[in-house]
């Protein structure tokens, strides 16, 4: 099916099932310990072994040597596997760095061997027996150090330019100039990355936790020069990903060559110590913003330059992409700058470019509102455009920023906050409210599922389509249901496999609206077998309860599938609307926090989230994505930071007993509003995604809050309380 015009009226838009807050289809599985995650396939295979990974102790340099005798020796020790030994391996496109290192190290923690033994115990035991000998290389780690040198953006990402942004700034009458940072952040997901592997002659099934299925299928393949067909990856559940399971990994790599050395199943874990250094991570970033307006608060020039790090042949962290679009101004100029740097690999984490950038952009409107004399929402509303302002000709197809800002000011009673910063008490907390709007690009991608309906009237949908604990089954299941006319108790969802229809996968808010799409795609086309087998004109018919409906004529819809299961599989692919219309999602972001007068700690109080994201399939699975965001927004804020040792080139703080993260006594009252819109642009769904959404712009809402609180303007991320302190204001004599 192609989508190429905008929808019109259809069958989801009766709301019956999608669109309704329905518990989650896998939550008993889930917890009752049923829903099996990568670790924990016992039964699909017979003797399984054990992998535990070696890590690089250097960030660059060459190995001199691999001693494994004396692990080899060790009790219970079945292989070890190298780079020495594992065969000529190739390369997938979206690794940056090779995930089995050697002789070339590449990063600190590079995979350079897989030891294999009959227990976990003994193949960890074994693998501090393996001695490795490098000569060291000087490395660059320090992306403050390096980027005075870096003038020119990539050369396939070119700034982009609209104007005269030099001569507009420099004849504004209000300007802001102003430097932003912030820092390497790890994804750190609850479930550690973990594959299981078993070969059958020359193909290989990999168990996995994997974001996206497809890409995984291909990318092994590619690394272990085989082809696609002989590889069968399956991931049905993943305990969280953020994007740091977007890709390949060396855990599903090394099950893989472990297995095939052993000719026998091999699970691999990566420890967590392993995970920071050895994944991907967010960048950091360095952001040189500039504003001018006139008097009266109309942005007249803006520009937002951002450096960030990468491996040799990586890709910049694409922080300006939100100022391209969020507000107007005729003078325009934003660019990225990338330095090499020798730390291990930058990628997607959740809402990559947005989650950073609007760190930076959405203190600096902060600013230049304070600068203007105006109300910081009444300056975003006054700039707010219904265009795109590089491509004026280009209207967004549905835009509610505005609105949300307004709804949200009045929810969470932004009339009664103090504009003058540190005026508001509570005790011995400093009290302030902050504001930041937020936008995510709706992206759109080409998904396909396939239906099945029984005799009995059970819909079965099958698609590779993948659930990071975002509710995918809940709202396919939904999808179908609601397009059959059956209740959702009658349909089953079957995901994560690559024997099944290619989706979308999971990853930068897509996945709802496509996934979804594909499976409306499939259920249109069984709709018409349903039709032909009845004997009735598929245009026109009613599904509903069960039954299927022609003017007054009813049938119940499994006389369609009397004698025999009906299938049917679909692809939902996109025409051009995209370059028609931008498509984008809004959100008002609204913070309360308190400070403490003597101590600088932060408490954040109140959090509210009002969104534009077109249609909402699950408010309930929704809402507990954007919670979780504006939890994840609360860590980017506060305290989550990759420390980095510039002289060794690691992340020092590789565990989650030294990397913080907001936990329940983090993070107080959290409200969450959808408004009421559909996009048709979008989708036949006419929804969108909201998951990442929910993160962009929280934490300069915070940022903005203490500042609004104390007075103490902090442009370095997190806020931690040495950065506040010093310019903190005098506790009074009465405390």
């Amino acid at each position: 099916m192609k989508f190429d015009q905008p929808a019109t009226q259809n069958p989801i838009d009766r709301q019956k099932v999608v669109g309704q807050p329905r518990d989650r289809i896998d939550g008993p599985l889930k917890t009752t310990g049923s829903a099996h995650y990568a670790y924990e396939w016992h039964e699909e295979v017979d003797n399984v072994a054990y992998g535990y990974v070696v890590g690089s102790a250097i960030a660059k340099g060459r190995i001199s040597s691999i001693d494994t005798s004396a692990a080899s020796r060790a009790p219970g020790v079945l292989t070890i596997v190298t780079a020495e030994n594992a065969g000529p391996l190739g390369k997938g496109e979206m690794n940056t760095a090779t995930l089995l290192g050697g002789p070339q190290i590449e990063h600190y923690h590079q995979a350079l061997a897989l030891v294999v033994a009959e227990t976990f115990e003994q193949a960890r035991a074994a693998a501090s027996l393996v001695e490795v000998t490098y000569e060291k290389q000087a490395g660059e780690y320090d992306l403050a150090k390096a980027r005075p040198e870096v003038k020119e953006p990539p050369e396939d990402t070119p700034d982009n330019v609209t104007g005269d942004f030099a001569t507009a700034f420099a004849a504004a009458p209000v300007q802001l100039d102003a430097i932003y940072t912030t820092p390497d952040q790890s994804h750190f997901a609850m479930e550690p990355h973990a594959s299981m592997a078993a070969w059958h002659g020359d193909n290989v099934t990999l168990w996995t936790s994997n974001q996206m299925i497809a890409w995984c299928r291909k990318e092994l393949a590619a690394t272990l020069n085989i082809e696609p067909e002989n590889v069968r990856i399956y991931s049905p559940y993943i305990g969280g990903g953020f994007g740091s399971k977007l890709f390949l990994r060396s855990d599903a790599l090394l099950a893989a060559l472990g297995a095939k050395a052993l000719q026998r199943p091999v699970k691999v874990m990566l420890q967590r110590p392993l995970i920071a250094n050895n994944t991907t991570h967010r960048p950091a970033t360095i952001q040189q913003i500039r504003i001018g307006t006139d008097t009266t608060g109309h942005i007249a020039a803006i520009s937002h330059i951002s450096w960030s790090g990468n491996l040799p042949g990586g890709t910049p962290e694409t922080a300006v992409q939100q100022t391209n679009l969020l507000y107007a101004g005729k003078h325009r100029h934003t660019g990225l700058r990338l330095a090499e740097l020798d730390l291990p690999e930058g990628n997607a984490m959740r809402a990559p470019g947005e989650a950073a950038g609007l760190l930076g952009l959405e203190i600096a409107i902060d600013e230049m509102a304070e600068k203007v004399g105006i109300d910081p929402i009444a300056f975003r509303i006054l700039n707010d455009t219904q265009v795109d302002p590089t491509q004026p000709e280009r209207f967004f197809s549905h835009r509610q920023l505005a609105t949300c800002l307004r709804e949200g000011a009045e929810r969470f009673g932004w009339q009664d906050r103090v504009a003058q910063p540190g005026q508001v008490r509570d005790g011995r907390w400093l009290v302030g409210m902050g504001v930041a709007a937020a936008i995510r690009n709706n992206m759109v991608d080409k998904s396909a599922a396939r239906v099945h309906l029984d005799p009995d009237g059970t819909v079965t949908v099958e698609t590779d389509m993948t659930d990071i604990g975002t509710g995918s089954y809940t709202i396919i299941g939904q999808t179908a249901a609601e397009m059959l006319g059956v209740p959702l108790e009658k349909v089953i969802v079957k995901l994560g496999d690559s024997d099944f229809p290619v989706s979308a996968g999971s990853g930068g808010q897509w996945g709802a609206n496509t996934s979804t799409a594909g499976v409306y795609a499939a259920c249109v086309k069984l709709r018409e077998q349903v039709a032909e087998k009845l004997g009735l004109d598929a245009a026109g018919l009613d599904f509903c309860d069960g039954y299927v409906q022609a003017g007054h004529q009813r049938f119940p819809l499994t006389d369609a599938a009397r004698a025999g299961r009906l299938s049917a599989e679909d692809t939902m692919e996109y025409g051009d609307l995209d370059k028609q219309f931008q498509q984008s999602t809004f959100a008002g972001h609204f913070v309360e926090v308190g400070v403490d007068r003597f101590t600088a700690e932060v408490r954040v109080r109140r959090m509210l989230a009002v969104c534009a994201a077109g249609r909402i399939l699950n408010p309930k699975t929704a809402r507990s994505q954007v919670i979780g965001a504006m939890t994840m927004g609360v860590g980017a804020a506060l305290m989550e930071e990759l420390v980095v040792d510039t002289r060794r080139g690691y992340f020092v703080n590789h565990d989650l007993a030294s990397y913080e993260v907001p936990v329940h006594a983090d993070i107080g009252e959290q409200e969450v509003i959808f408004l009421d819109e559909t996009d048709p642009v979008s989708s036949p769904m006419k929804a969108k995604g909201v998951g990442e959404l929910g993160l962009c712009g929280v934490g300069a809402a915070i940022a903005n809050a203490i500042y609004n609180a104390t007075g103490v303007r902090v442009r370095e991320y997190p806020i931690t309380l040495d950065k506040l302190l010093a310019a903190m204001p005098e506790p009074t004599p009465e405390g």
